[in-house]
């Protein structure tokens, strides 16, 4: 076996390097023997010409449950000149770490709403780089308890020959509905109502949004509008939605019939629809259940416009996925169906994602929430 020089690099005189911890061997020639060197290899004083690896580039931290989260990570381009064998992410409470590559999953007895950052180092044969900077902050939270949602019935469709505006499909928002873990809770969109037809309900657990009213002076969620101005528009749902318009003429003035009620917290139709109701559940401020426009007489201007978040105008359906009213029709003529509902829920993704869902519902986590939306029927476990 070949030796080293003192100092671990050959040099052609073999200069004997100044004593230290080590001041015992075979100075001459400055050189370590077999047993010298094994024993400075192992206590770390045998020079290499390695080192520690640089820093890692810290991420984004995610919590993923009450008890993980996740960390991610960019490896550092010093190696240390040795491979890096192990990455490991720590928190600043409790030092929970967790080992693996980007992202590492890191698992403890997280004290909830607690806030936590973490920092991720590197380890080579030599040994452990310095930390990362810290990630984002992150407060574990028990499971879900309670989440926000948005239940949007089917509109009505609207009245024929001249007939009223179909009414808004009902209109249920509120935050704090609690849930319990594990269990599968029902979805149900509600279809818009034909031509004339009350819009179906839609459901999101015990939550229960009416269908909007159809034809002539319907009741639903929203009532529909009044065929000319022979009678009163259709009653709304106290908390869902509102009365239907009256129209402004009979058949012998040739006026308009009334247009459909707005969603809850809207406003009672006239000849035109009423305006829906905003809601900014999915992230963005959105204007949904809209009521239909009256219908009118040919020989009278029209037609008559929807109300503003998918109600149809004169003789147009009410626009889908929004509970929005069909409008009414011309003299003579066929009116349009009322728009189908929609089913939003979300709740803070500091909570784990669902267990499951059904139905195809759009995802999304944005905004400091985990969004589920459903435009058709399906389920949803939390």
């Amino acid at each position: 076996m070949s030796l080293r020089y003192k100092g671990g690099i050959k040099s052609a005189t073999g200069a004997v390097p100044t004593a230290g911890t080590y001041s015992w061997g075979n100075t001459t020639g400055g050189k370590w023997n077999m047993q010298e060197s094994t024993q400075l290899i192992a206590t770390g004083y045998w020079q290499t010409g390695f080192t520690v690896p640089g820093a890692p580039t810290i991420g984004t931290a995610t919590g993923t449950s009450a008890t993980t989260a996740t960390v991610a990570f960019t490896a550092p381009a010093n190696t240390g000149g040795s491979a890096i064998t192990t990455y490991t992410a720590t928190s600043s409470v409790g030092s929970f770490t967790g080992t693996g590559t980007s992202p590492i999953t890191v698992t403890g007895a997280f004290v909830l709403n607690t806030a936590y950052t973490f920092t991720v180092t590197a380890t080579n044969a030599i040994g452990t780089s310095a930390a990362s900077s810290a990630s984002n902050s992150i407060t574990p939270n028990a499971t879900v308890t309670a989440v926000e949602y948005l239940v949007v019935a089917g509109g009505g469709g609207g009245g024929a020959d001249r007939g009223g505006g179909g009414g808004a499909g009902g209109y249920r928002t509120a935050s704090g509905f609690a849930v319990a873990s594990g269990v599968a809770l029902t979805v149900t969109v509600g279809a818009g109502g034909g031509n004339g037809a009350t819009g179906s309900n839609s459901v999101f657990s015990s939550i229960t949004s009416l269908g909007g009213g159809g034809g002539n002076a319907g009741n639903g969620g929203s009532g529909s509008g009044s065929w000319l101005n022979y009678s009163a528009g259709g009653l709304g749902t106290a908390g869902q939605g509102n009365n239907g318009g009256t129209g402004n003429g009979d058949i012998y003035n040739y006026g308009a019939s009334g247009g459909g009620g707005g969603g809850a917290g809207a406003a009672a139709g006239g000849v035109t629809g009423a305006n829906g109701s905003s809601s900014s559940i999915s992230g963005s401020a959105v204007t949904r259940a809209g009521g239909g426009g009256g219908g009118y007489d040919n020989r009278e201007a029209g037609p008559n416009a929807g109300g503003t978040g998918g109600g149809g105008s004169s003789g147009t359906a009410g626009t889908v996925n929004t509970g929005g009213g069909g409008g009414g029709g011309r003299l003579s003529t066929a009116a349009a169906g009322g728009g189908s509902g929609i089913v939003i829920i979300r709740y803070s993704n500091t909570f784990a994602a669902a267990t499951s869902t059904t139905g195809s519902p759009t995802i999304t986590n944005a905004g400091g929430y985990r969004v589920y939306q459903w435009t058709s029927s399906g389920s949803i476990t939390i």
